[in-house]
């Protein structure tokens, strides 16, 4: 493979990604009932996360690569069996938290990675946008762990107190 076509296979990767990303968001914001600094958040990152999927077909369609119908598939499999499988502990919040935050992560490595690769492969034109979603997801990743010791905090907290749900 080229470095041109390695560039555009992590495009297609990114852009499922972010497919991924949208539905745990989606379904991690549709049970938190007692945790509203952490559900807006999610919320306003979910409204960024589908911004960027369309900053990426944008991106996809410039550079007239093909968008992978089978690792869009795959990553929402991945995410609906996450999300159902995060339905079931009794520390569902702090435990989504601490995912979001490793998945966050690693999406700030694959942007670092996408914006070395396109201005490798001549596309200068997709960097900004592409360090913006990187600077977008840093954002995310900050506020999750600035954040993580207090949802534990109000978790353990609920958990102590009889007759209140405290998972979510």
């Amino acid at each position: 493979m080229t470095h041109v076509e390695h560039y555009h296979d992590w495009l297609r990767d990114a852009h499922a990604m972010e497919k991924q990303a949208e539905s745990m968001l989606e379904s991690m914001s549709s049970r938190i009932d007692n945790y509203p600094a952490l559900r807006t958040r999610i919320e306003q990152h979910l409204t960024e996360t589908r911004h960027q999927i369309t900053v990426l077909e944008e991106i996809l369609d410039r550079n007239n690569i093909s968008r992978s119908v089978i690792k869009d598939s795959m990553s929402k499999m991945v995410a609906f069996g996450q999300s159902f499988g995060g339905m079931f502990p009794s520390d569902e919040i702090v435990k989504g938290a601490i995912s979001g935050y490793v998945f966050e992560n690693f999406e700030i490595a694959c942007y670092t990675s996408l914006v070395a690769a396109a201005k490798q492969a001549g596309d200068t034109a997709s960097v900004p946008a592409l360090e913006n979603i990187l600077a977008e997801e840093q954002r995310m990743a900050d506020w999750l762990l600035e954040h993580l010791p207090d949802t534990t905090e109000q978790f353990l907290l609920r958990a102590n107190a009889p007759g209140v749900k405290a998972k979510n």
